[in-house]
């Protein structure tokens, strides 16, 4: 199970306000900077939200009296003043269900709309199973931690893949290492199933978003690199949300050649994709060729195991690795100049050896003022940034303009004795 609080407060987005406001945008606006902690009284929303002190009040009233937000306290206010309500968003609101699906296992969990994790667990899955037998696993696992939670409804499901997608049609595209996934229906079938909307993304880009929301506003734009099986990428904008590209494909970088990278055939049926070459998957290939005979067994935590110990041979293959990785990310720094690159993936929690080889070539190869304030750093989150980034989006679509008339539409659920 995850610690009571695995996660710091996530910053959500606001739709964007026009000169003629509509209510749902208004709406919309204030539960996600309260859900967010952006602002949390009548107060803060007003200069948060950019609105009128009698629109804030008339949008806080409602969803108060809808049961989408309540009062939680109160906080001081400046000078000799009453002190002001304290505004949250209530738990009776409705709850998202999450899926961090990578390529061996899933993280899984329930959230409510105050971003409060109510239950998680973590599975082991192979995507090369296809996609009814992963998505029946994920489904039974969802239901079953939905059962250790209070009766409220399910207002979204979010769900990660490790491959391409298209999340407009909510399919699979092409993923190199997901046999029979290309064009299954995954966000139809999670909406049929829980009977909500359902949201499909590459899990590395809920990686980039989860690590993104949770840090200060000023370490965006943010390149997230995933180093595990594969090797994916994921980008943030200055803005602080994702960049899909025009058909999704943006942060595909398993499949780019770098400099120095041997010819070793790829999944995706080129030669020399770093992906194929210093991912982590290659590395413990390399590692199981050296055994006696050439056909040794080595897993990706074993080579973690390996590099944690010291063992050289692994070590060595972790900074070859690192140097033809280096490469890319120098080659990405140019062309994309984020303020932050985050380093995640399973051999990133053994050992430093992976991030300071890539440091070592970017700072080397990447001129100066693409470098100068760049931050080049392993995730603060870890292996629960996927489940952050998919409780922004969660959230997001459930407090969207689009959305949040179904909340309203409701009558509150009588609180729990």
């Amino acid at each position: 199970m995850l610690p009571s609080s695995p996660l710091p407060p996530l910053r959500l987005t606001a739709p964007p306000l026009s000169g003629r406001v509509e209510p749902a945008v208004t709406l919309s606006t204030v539960a996600r900077l309260v859900a967010s902690g952006a602002a949390v009284s009548k107060a803060d929303l007003v200069p948060a939200a950019g609105l009128a002190r009698t629109t804030v009040s008339t949008a806080v009233d409602e969803l108060l009296a809808r049961g989408v937000l309540r009062l939680d306290g109160t906080r001081p206010t400046a000078g000799r003043g009453r002190p002001a309500d304290r505004l949250a968003l209530s738990p009776r609101g409705g709850h998202v269900l999450l899926a961090d699906v990578g390529a061996t296992n899933a993280h899984l969990a329930v959230a409510d709309l105050s971003q409060q994790v109510l239950a998680h667990t973590h599975v082991d899955v192979d995507v090369r199973d296809g996609p009814e037998v992963v998505l029946r696993t994920v489904e039974t696992q969802l239901a079953a931690l939905r059962g250790q939670t209070s009766g409220v409804p399910v207002r979204a499901v979010v769900i990660g893949l490790p491959g391409p997608v298209d999340g407009s049609l909510g399919i699979p595209v092409r993923p190199p290492i997901m046999p029979g996934w290309h064009a299954y229906p995954v966000s139809a079938r999670l909406q049929q199933t829980f009977q909500c909307p359902a949201v499909l993304e590459n899990d590395v880009n809920l990686r980039a978003l989860g690590e993104a929301r949770a840090l200060p506003a000023d370490q965006v734009p943010l390149l997230f690199v995933k180093v595990g099986t594969g090797i994916g990428g994921g980008l943030i904008s200055r803005d602080g949300v994702l960049h899909h590209g025009a058909d999704g494909a943006a942060g595909d970088i398993g499949h780019v050649r770098v400099r120095g990278a041997p010819d070793d055939t790829c999944v995706c049926g080129n030669v020399g994709c770093i992906e194929a070459v210093a991912s982590g998957g290659a590395i413990a290939r390399r590692l199981g060729a050296r055994g006696p005979g050439g056909t040794g067994s080595v897993t990706i935590a074993d080579v973690g195991t390996l590099v944690a110990r010291g063992d050289p041979v692994a070590v060595g293959a972790v900074r070859e690795a690192a140097n033809l990785i280096g490469e890319l990310v120098a080659t990405l720094v140019h062309f994309y100049n984020p303020a932050r690159v985050t380093i995640g993936g399973a051999l990133t929690a053994a050992s430093d050896e992976l991030l300071a080889g890539v440091r070592s070539v970017v700072y080397q190869r990447a001129l100066p003022l693409a470098t100068r304030n760049l931050v080049l750093t392993n995730s603060v989150l870890g292996e629960h940034a996927g489940l952050a980034g998919a409780i922004v989006l969660g959230i997001e679509r459930v407090l969207s303009p689009d959305s949040i008339g179904a909340l309203l539409s409701e009558r509150p659920a009588p609180a729990r004795r």
